[in-house]
């Protein structure tokens, strides 16, 4: 019951997170470790601001 309710608290946190705009940066850390072993994994922080960076420096081109 206990694993039941952290795997439901997990959950509720990643969705939470994604809808306000925060990455999940344990799921990144997964998939470096998994898809590319010998590659090197950002910290939080780096991660962090990455994501941000990509996020608000888009610039859309085309109608102005």
């Amino acid at each position: 019951m206990l694993e039941e309710f952290k795997e439901f608290y997990s959950r509720v946190k990643q969705t939470s997170r994604l809808m306000v705009g925060i990455p999940d940066y344990d799921n990144y850390v997964a998939h470096r470790k998994t898809t590319h072993p010998g590659l090197p994994v950002m910290s939080y922080e780096e991660f962090f601001r990455e994501r941000q960076d990509s996020r608000y420096t888009r610039r859309i081109s085309g109608c102005c």
